[in-house]
């Protein structure tokens, strides 16, 4: 029974002893700063990227200066879903991140316009999936011979608080779930049954119906007049998609700050941060 006391009292003794010199203020610091940074690249690079917008081609449902998150987590890769992950094919409808395809059938206007295939990153809506016959004729997209429902809306270039002045041009259908914009010339034109020119696109336009070719999307920006898109440099190839576009994390007009980051932070839109993009 004593050795028994004795052992039980040595066992006690070697818990109470420190197991080592306390962690100093600094060390707390160091190791916690350590493993955000550590989360946060390992977020940003499989997870989450963030992203601005240069141009107006998603107007209004983007705007120029919106800084954007996107999930990189969202699609199959490859299309193969990963099980017990919350992975989804491609849709119609979203609106992707992906690096510039690059114009392979006139590269001299990459060229003429400074333009790099793979270095510059697009945001476009999907429009058209793999297999499906494409056509834009008349201001309006057809999918497989049929007409696509989005909601057509006048926007013109004229810009007032970083968005687009806008008024309706037909009212919302139940299954139309995106709006789309046009110009009012261009729409008075579709009105009075002319044919809207189509030489300035290279792909899946009035006369030239494209099908999709396999692992690839047809992308096409939102402000359909002012947008370079897949009707001038053809289709994404899945494996150059980035993810898909969330929200919108920070804003701020480029205009009234002249370009400047100092300036974008000093002329936030805080009505637009937060703001979910769909």
């Amino acid at each position: 029974m004593a050795e028994k006391e004795k052992d039980n009292k040595e066992e006690a003794a070697e818990e109470s002893k420190p197991k080592g010199p306390p962690k100093s203020l600094f060390r707390e610091y160091f190791e916690s700063l350590t493993v955000t940074l550590v989360m946060a690249l390992f977020g940003m690079t499989f997870i989450l990227q963030a992203v601005t917008v240069p141009t107006g081609s998603m107007q209004n449902t983007i705007l120029i200066g919106d800084y954007l998150i996107v999930n990189k987590f969202i699609f199959n890769p490859g299309g193969n879903p990963i099980p017990l992950l919350p992975m989804r094919e491609i849709e119609r409808g979203d609106i992707i991140v992906f690096k510039y395809p690059g114009n392979s059938v006139r590269p001299d206007t990459d060229r003429a316009r400074g333009l790099v295939k793979y270095q510059l990153n697009y945001v476009k809506r999907v429009i058209g999936l793999p297999g499906e016959k494409v056509e834009f004729k008349n201001n309006q997209v057809y999918i497989n011979d049929q007409p696509l429902p989005e909601h057509r809306i006048i926007g013109e270039a004229q810009v007032k608080d970083g968005a687009l002045e806008t008024k309706e041009f037909e009212e919302r259908q139940p299954d139309q779930e995106w709006n789309v914009y046009y110009h009012e010339d261009t729409m008075d034109a579709v009105r009075s049954g002319m044919k809207l020119p189509t030489r300035q696109y290279n792909f899946a336009v009035e006369g030239k119906p494209m099908i999709v070719p396999p692992n690839s999307f047809f992308c096409m920006g939102d402000a359909r007049d002012d947008s370079d898109d897949g009707r001038g440099w053809g289709f994404v190839p899945r494996e150059l998609i980035i993810g898909r576009a969330m929200f919108v994390y920070w804003s701020c007009d480029r205009g009234a700050s002249n370009g400047s980051m100092l300036g974008c932070l000093t002329h936030p839109r805080l009505d637009r941060i937060g703001k979910f993009v769909k």
